[in-house]
């Protein structure tokens, strides 16, 4: 468990915004970091670790069957992704949380659990004094997926593959993007990206697609967008905020970076990949520091379509959020046209 600040990334860097896999394998170099490394791990612990627990455990609380399903997931499928979420999570945590292949231990949540991953179910539940123990106080998870999702600040999902073709088969999504998971549930990679503005391209790929992210990766992709307000679940039945509400006006002291850095691991024995999503808010005063980041958001957002802009909620927002942006240029109006990539494929896809 690290105690330090979340990584800032900055996909908007090619000055374009697009609609596309975007995957980079793990190891490989990532321009939208300000180092440009690479990645291998699949979840982030940092400072903002309780806030996380603190959101997913108030969703859990308000209607758990709204974020979180099952269709058609297999034993093996189930045990495959969830052995996969247990290990990696225990390897990223810096000794905070324990996997020995039957008990999940959380140090930081005093709560452990054993687990039975093939058929999803927990067959004992501990609690003991730890420094969040309160964030999960009086919160009953209700299976294997359940407890392992509460204890990662990523959601999950579970792609499964079989002779009828793909479908989402599982999902723990506590922190949607204004999206409901009950939605996407069941529903092949076409149809759980139709509703994203410019996604057609993109799903006339999807039986490729769909085969390298369980055969080739771990793969690492991001999508992002701007939001007024740094909530992260935004699930349409959840209590409104700021965000997308129509009286709302850009502020750049209220607007954030939404980037979701995402995760695909496939296990093709088992016939079906882990899909992880971790929301980063970041101030859009910290996100825009220079003017060459003011220039490129700019364009990029210019590069939106009609159907783009709607789809992100940003109609009556645009025409603030790109004069603040020209200002902090330097050269109000002269980011009209992209300069060139300035850094690998711009993505977004909300699922």
């Amino acid at each position: 468990m690290s105690e330090g600040a979340p990584a800032v990334y900055r996909p908007f860097l090619n000055g374009r915004y697009e609609v596309s896999a975007g995957l980079f394998r793990f190891g490989q170099p990532i321009p939208w970091r300000q180092d440009g490394a690479g990645e291998t791990h699949t979840f982030a612990l940092d400072r903002e670790y309780p806030r996380f627990v603190r959101s997913k455990a108030a969703a859990h609380r308000r209607a758990l069957h709204e974020y979180a399903g099952e269709a058609g997931l297999t034993p093996e499928l189930r045990e495959a992704a969830l052995t996969h979420v247990a290990r990696t999570l225990a390897e990223d945590s810096a000794g905070a949380l324990h996997w020995d292949g039957q008990t999940f231990r959380n140090d930081q949540l005093g709560w452990a659990a054993r687990l039975d991953l093939r058929w999803g179910g927990i067959e004992h539940l501990e609690r003991f004094a730890a420094p969040h123990a309160a964030l999960v106080e009086n919160l009953t998870p209700v299976g294997s997926l359940d407890f392992l999702g509460l204890n990662a600040p990523e959601d999950l999902a579970v792609i499964a593959r079989g002779d009828g073709g793909d479908w989402l088969a599982a999902t723990h999504v506590l922190s949607p993007q204004h999206w409901d998971p009950r939605d996407k549930l069941g529903r092949d990679f076409v149809a759980v990206h139709a509703p994203v503005a410019g996604s057609g391209p993109m799903n006339a790929t999807a039986p490729r697609l769909v085969d390298a992210v369980i055969t080739r990766g771990p793969f690492i992709r991001f999508a992002w967008g701007l939001s007024m307000g740094d909530r992260l679940d935004h699930h349409p039945a959840s209590p409104p905020d700021a965000d997308r509400h129509a009286a709302t006006r850009f502020h750049p002291d209220g607007a954030f970076l939404r980037v979701e850095r995402q995760t695909l691991t496939g296990f093709p024995a088992a016939g079906g990949a882990l899909f992880t999503i971790r929301p980063y808010t970041t101030p859009l005063t910290q996100a825009v520091q220079t003017p060459k980041h003011a220039v490129r958001l700019a364009q990029a957002l210019r590069s939106m379509t009609p159907e783009q802009v709607g789809y992100k909620g940003l109609q009556t927002l645009l025409p603030d959020v790109l004069a603040w942006l020209d200002a902090r240029a330097g050269s109000p109006g002269t980011s009209r046209s992209p300069e060139g990539p300035g850094g690998g494929p711009g993505v977004h896809s909300e699922t």
